[in-house]
Formats: structure tokens, sequence, C-alpha cells
């Protein structure tokens, strides 16, 4: 079922829901500029076997209200926004699964809104934190030394987005997530090109958005609520991640209350056919647990 949220005044987020209704309810947060539809079916499905799984498209994105350039907002508001989203289907409290920048959302909801949470999954991101990383020969290493975006990934951000139509819009996407997935993994261009077929087809326009980078990015560390929790967290190791390589997962579980650390492999910064079996189990296992 979809449905649209009213967040605020200016603000109406697309939503959909899958699974039994009176199953326990299960967000997925995505990242930067990244409608809801970044979750594969596939992967959505699955989690429906067990869960009412709702998926949303943020502010700025898919058929959401593109508000940013009237009514700038802090990053902040996106958690704010996933929380509205739960309000709206009438959840009082859910397991989150958060990727990206969706798993910096969910370290705030984590932090901030812990009565909301049943769990927490957080993949591909970094920690809302300045508690060094330990490293296995007992090095502390503060977190702004950690290994940053590959060079591959630097490059293609640093070129300029311009409008050359849908079609080289498509192929920038499918490049983008090619970069993206790390290469362990055999690169399925025809599927990258589908899902983002569908996804423009669904948003209604194939620009590219910018609000996300442009937002501002304070407020956001929340080294005591992490260290304090009681939320049950697992995070999702991606042994080829572009944007948060290695030891980005393993800190996030040193700086999270009780954090368990579960690796897929193969994968990167995307959810290729490959990834959605084995990302599906441990969420579950997780969700079964908490």
């Amino acid at each position: 079922m979809e449905r649209f949220v009213d967040v605020a005044s200016c603000v109406r987020l697309w939503a959909q829901e899958l699974g039994a209704p009176d199953a326990p309810a299960l967000l997925l947060v995505m990242g930067a500029q990244a409608s809801g539809l970044g979750w594969p079916d596939e992967l959505v499905e699955s989690l429906a076997v067990r869960h009412r799984v709702i998926r949303y498209d943020h502010r700025d994105t898919g058929r959401s209200t593109a508000s940013f350039d009237e009514h700038p907002y802090p990053l902040t508001a996106l958690a704010e926004d996933a929380v509205a989203v739960l309000d709206a289907f009438g959840v009082e409290r859910a397991h989150v699964v958060g990727m990206s920048l969706g798993g910096m959302l969910t370290q705030l909801l984590v932090a901030d809104r812990p009565d909301r949470v049943l769990s927490a999954t957080v993949i591909g991101t970094t920690a809302l934190s300045s508690t060094p990383y330990v490293a296995p020969d007992g090095r502390r290493v503060p977190p702004e030394e950690l290994p940053g975006v590959s060079p591959e990934l630097m490059e293609l951000w640093s070129r300029p987005v311009e409008d050359l139509g849908p079609e080289a819009e498509l192929e920038r996407r499918v490049e983008h997530w090619r970069v993206l997935g790390g290469g362990l993994i055999p690169f399925d261009a025809a599927y990258a090109h589908e899902l983002e077929r569908r996804i423009i087809a669904h948003t209604g326009h194939h620009r590219a958005g910018t609000a996300h980078a442009r937002a501002d990015h304070s407020g956001m560390e929340r080294t005591g609520q992490l260290a304090a929790t009681e939320v049950p967290t697992l995070i999702v190791s991606a042994p080829a991640d572009p944007v948060a390589p290695a030891p980005h997962a393993e800190h996030l579980a040193q700086v999270i209350r009780g954090a368990r650390l579960v690796e897929i492999p193969g994968m990167g910064h995307a959810l290729p056919r490959e990834v959605h079996a084995p990302l599906a189990a441990a969420i579950l296992d997780h969700t079964g647990q908490s």
C-alpha cells in the first residue's frame, strides 16, 4: 500500500508498506538523495515475510516534496521525518534499518528516540562519535584519521553534473553504481539500469538532486548516547565499501554499546542481487532476537 505522509506544513513524503499489518514493523531508511525504491523489491519482499516493512522517499527525493531551495533544513530533520513516518502508520516502535546517510539517521534515532526503536541495523556508514577506533594492535585512531572515500569515487563525485537528458543521466547513475559496488561482486549493469529506470519513472523526472549535500551537517555527534544505548544494534560490515571502508564498521561496533558485527561477503556500498539473501538473513536473525 502506498500513501503520502505530511511531516511539516511544506513537506509531504511518499511511503509504502508491505507485509502483514499485524507483524512487527521494520522501517527502511535510505541514503542521501536516494529514493525508497533504492531498497530493491526482492530484499523488501524477503523482509516482509516476517515484518510489516515500511520504506519511504526522503524529502527532496522520489515523489516526496522538493523543499530545500525554499525551506532549507539540517540533515537532522531527516531523522525527525523518520519518526513522523512511524507516527503516520500508527507504529509505536519499529526495527530500523539504515544504509549510508540512512545509517547516520538510524544512529540519531538510537540516540535521541530509543523509545521508538526496537532494534537498529546500520549499513555502510560512519560513527556519529568522537571515540577513537582501537586497532587490533591497540593503537587508538581518531575518527577523522580513519580511511575516507576511495579516490575513484571522489573523482566521480568531483565531476559537475550536467543535465544532458534522461539517457545520459541514466548512464551516469549506472556508472555511479559500478563504482559504489566496490568490485568484489561482478557488476550487473542491466540490473542497475532497471533499478534506475524504475526510480526515474517513480520520481517523474531524471534530474539529479543535491539538497542533502547542501544541508547543514552540524549537530549530529552522539558520542555519549551511543555509548550508553540499550537498543540492540547490528553493524553490517561490507568489505568492498568505497564510502565507509574498513575499519569503519569495526569502529561503529566499538562505539555503540553492545553492538554486534556481521560481514556480508563481497558487499560494497550497493545492494546487488548477490547480497539480498545474506543481508536479509542477517537482518531477520537480528530482529528475531530483539
